[in-house]
Parts: structure tokens; sequence; C-alpha cells
């Protein structure tokens, strides 16, 4: 009797298995289904249901993770060679993960393939947490990225697309995202293509490799599940010389969506034109970490470095210290005073013209005004002819023509001395921040580390020493407690930096 209950509860047992198996795609159907087809040249509708009905992304969420990293990048905060200290909330994230575990370090190229190839939540997390400093903050900036975008019914919550109330996006803005991601980041499309990649601590398969093997001329770009989205995916394809791009949300299952992609693409490809001129998506405006929304650690990302070099203001030297000061104006007065009836007499003479005859044609000019007011061409040249002058008042006997006469002048006061401040002051370490194999690595691995610890390498200078064993990196002319400071707050940052003493 014991062993016919112990079968009976087995046997309920497996029922209730067979129940929840066969409801699960029925739970995964009850998601509303929306779609969206759009000849990628030209950004043209072919198709569209539901298009605009808000809905849960599941994993598609990373692909605006992926732009803003992207973008991120491009702009110089920070680099895909950035190693990022994994959080504990990160490394608890649930699958799909990588694995990784807190305070494991990794650089951000394998986060980055992680969350593109394998859909790693762990990785989409690290990523926004390594760009903005917390995922809130990181969320704030893909919800400004997505208006620049054109999203308008778009709101992002977390980097990864778990099911979060109020985290909800709609087939037509991720198929504009979708857009975005292939003419904005060309260099990085490719990702969404590998059957399988390198993840830094092993390698992973894409979750969209069944399409990506089906369909012809498919190369991208993401999937995505939970219950409460059920299967969605936003795919690309490339025949000839048209691409289209179709989104699905709330699939079935893995193959029944891939069925109604496909389905959607032949329709796509059908009702695009054979040819058609590129018209791609504008740049959005640039939306970076703004605000409260900057790296809350040390090292959690770089700055975006402006330089003003446009001159605002000009002033005169002052003049030498004990420089005699000269009359200069006066003297040039009456200089030119004196001479104007001289000039008068060489231009006549250039002109071949008599000068009794000249003379008498100016004389009466010279004796109504004493300003010359007219530009004439005389023998091929501009000559300032005086339309009239008198002759001049006498010159006031104080005023000495330097150049006619000299006269004792009082000893100028003794000169005050201006010695050049010590540079050194105490500046007497360094630091070294690598050794490369060329000048250019060393230079640029000096700039990179200048715009990246501002703060404290403001002061030092940049210097390239070759030695024996490559080309060292340094930073000179710092003092003891700048060079400590700096190394330390580099090393925070998992950058190599050593303190070089006095020698």
């Amino acid at each position: 009797m014991t062993r016919f209950k112990q079968l009976a509860r087995f046997g309920l047992f497996l029922a209730v298995i067979g129940c929840l198996v066969a409801l699960a795609p029925m739970r995964a159907h009850a998601a509303p289904y929306a779609a969206m087809v759009i000849d990628a040249r030209t950004g043209k509708v072919l198709h569209a249901r539901n298009a605009d009905t808000r809905l849960h992304p599941a994993s598609l969420t990373k692909m605006m993770t992926l732009y803003v990293a992207f973008e991120a990048i491009k702009h110089g905060e920070i680099s895909a060679d950035t190693v990022v200290t994994i959080s504990a909330k990160a490394a608890s994230e649930p699958p799909s993960k990588l694995g990784l575990r807190a305070g494991q370090k990794i650089k951000l190229r394998y986060l980055i393939r992680a969350a593109a190839v394998k859909s790693a939540n762990d990785a989409a997390t690290a990523i926004g947490e390594a760009i903005s400093g917390s995922e809130a903050a990181f969320a704030r900036r893909m919800n400004r990225t997505a208006k620049a975008l054109g999203m308008t019914r778009t709101h992002f919550k977390n980097a990864h697309g778990l099911t979060e109330s109020g985290h909800l996006s709609t087939a037509r803005d991720m198929t504009t995202l979708g857009r975005h991601i292939f003419y904005d980041h060309p260099d990085y499309y490719n990702l969404f293509s590998r059957r399988s990649t390198d993840a830094g601590v092993k390698a992973v398969n894409n979750t969209n490799r069944r399409f990506l093997n089906s369909y012809k001329g498919a190369d991208g770009i993401k999937t995505g599940y939970t219950n409460a989205a059920g299967f969605n995916l936003v795919a690309s394809a490339e025949r000839g010389q048209e691409r289209i791009i179709t989104t699905v949300f709330g699939g079935r299952s893995t193959a029944s969506r891939n069925a109604k992609v496909a389905e959607l693409m032949d329709l796509g490809f059908r009702r695009a034109p054979s040819h058609a001129a590129v018209r791609k998506p504008a740049l959005p405006v640039y939306a970076g970490n703004v605000g409260g929304d900057i790296p809350a650690e040390p090292g959690a990302a770089g700055k975006t470095i402006r330089l003003i070099t446009a001159v605002k203001r000009s002033p005169r030297p002052a003049p030498r210290p004990g420089a005699a000061q000269e009359p200069v104006i006066d003297t040039q007065l009456a200089s030119l005073t004196d001479s104007i009836k001289d000039a008068v007499v060489a231009v006549t003479e250039d002109a071949s013209v008599p000068p009794e005859a000249e003379a008498v044609a100016l004389a009466p000019a010279i004796e109504t005004s004493p300003v010359p007011t007219a530009i004439q061409p005389f023998g091929g040249e501009a000559t300032v002819i005086p339309a009239a002058m008198s002759s001049p008042p006498p010159r006031p006997a104080a005023i000495i023509l330097t150049s006619l006469e000299t006269t004792a002048q009082p000893a100028p006061a003794a000169p005050e001395i201006v010695t050049r401040m010590s540079t050194s002051g105490g500046r007497h370490y360094a630091i070294n921040v690598g050794v490369l194999g060329s000048r250019y690595q060393a230079e640029r691995r000096l700039l990179k580390t200048a715009l990246r610890e501002i703060d404290t390498l403001d002061e030092a200078l940049r210097k390239v020493v070759k030695r024996s064993d490559g080309w060292h990196a340094n930073f000179v002319s710092m003092t003891q407690e700048q060079a400590d400071l700096a190394c330390r707050r580099l090393n925070a940052r998992n950058t190599r930096c050593k303190v070089i003493g006095p020698s």
C-alpha cells in the first residue's frame, strides 16, 4: 500500500511538471504581439502592427546599453581597454550572465562582447556602472539618449532589460534604435553577427545564432526574452543593395518568433525598391554624463576635456623697469612739420617738373591751410599733397630733434634686476606610467594619462626617456606629495604607476 502511494505521488508530480511545460509557451504567448518592418536605407515603413504599443523590451534593452557604450568610447569618456571592477550588484544579476564575481577585474571590451553576443545581464550592469558610476545614473543617460534618437515612447530603468515596472518600449522605437546602431557605429556592428566570441573569461555563443544561420543575408541584431515580454527580436538582413530591419515583440517561442521574422523579412524585401538613395539618420545630440550622472568611484569613467583657445585679451606689455620714456609724439610732429616743404620739392623734382613752375603753382595753397588734405597719384605713386598750407610757426625752443643735437640727460635710475624664480621649488620627483616600445606609444600613454588624471597632473611636465629596455613615459617636475597622490589615484584606476625620487 505504501509503495502504491509513492507511485501515485510520483505520477502526480510528473503531471504537474507536464502542465507547467505546456503552459510555459502560453504564458509567453500572453504577451501582446507587435511588429515593424522598415527599409534601412531610407527609414520608410514597409509594415507595422501595434508598432506604438508600449511593451516590455526584455534584452532588446541592451541595444541601448551598447549604443551608449559605443558613444562613450567615441567621445573619449572611457576606453575599450579600461579595466572594470565588477560590483556585487553586477555579479548578483540573474541569468543570462557571464558568471562574473564581485571584485573581479575585466576589460570593458569583453563586457561589450558578452552583452552583445550572449546577452549577459551581469556584463550589462557592469558597463553601466563603469560609464556612469551607478546603474540608476546610467538609466537616466539611456533615457536622454533615447530622447535624442527620437524614441518617444521608451523609458528605461535598468541596463539589462529584466522586467521592471515602467521599463517599456515599442516596436517602432526599437527599430529606430537598431537603424542608428547600424549607421552611427558601423565599426561595432559586426559584434552582432558573431556566432561566438571571446568574452575574456570564456567563449560565449550568440543567442541569435539560429536566425543568423537560417536566414540568408541576416547579420544581426539582438534577441530578448522574459515571461512578461515573450520572445523578442530586432533583426537586420542585406541582400544585394537592399537592407531590411524587422522587429517582433511577443513571440510564442524562439522557433515561432524566428519564423515570423523571416516572413516579415521576405515581405520587406518584396516591397523595398531595388535601388534607393541611402539617407542615414541624423546623429543625435551627445547626451554624456551631466549633473549628478558622474562616476561615483575614482576611475569609473574619464572626462571629456574641452580646451578654450580663443584669445580674449591682449594687453600691451608694460615698459621694462628703469627704461627712460622719450617724448616720441612731440618729436615726430616737429619732424613732420619741418619736412613738409622739403617733401613737396622732392616730389616736384621726381616728376620732372621745373621747380619754379611748381613753386608758383603751390604758393597760394601753402599760404592758406596747414593741413595736408589730398591724396593724388603723382609720378606713379600715391603721394600726400598739401591742399593749402601756411608757413609753420616758429618751433618751440623746448623741442630738440635728437637726430641733430644731444643734451645731457639725467642719469637713469638704477635698473631693477628681475631674476627668474626657481622652477624646482622642491619639484625633484617624477612618476613613471609605463615602458613602451616606441616614442609615439610613450607620448600617447602620457597624454591619455594626463587627461584621465588632470587634477593631479596638471602642473607636471611630460617627458619621454629612451633607455635600453624601451621608452619610459614619465611625468616630471613634481613634489613628493604630488607624485604620491597622483600614483595612488592612478593605481586606483588600474593604471600602472611608480614614483621616482630625486637622483
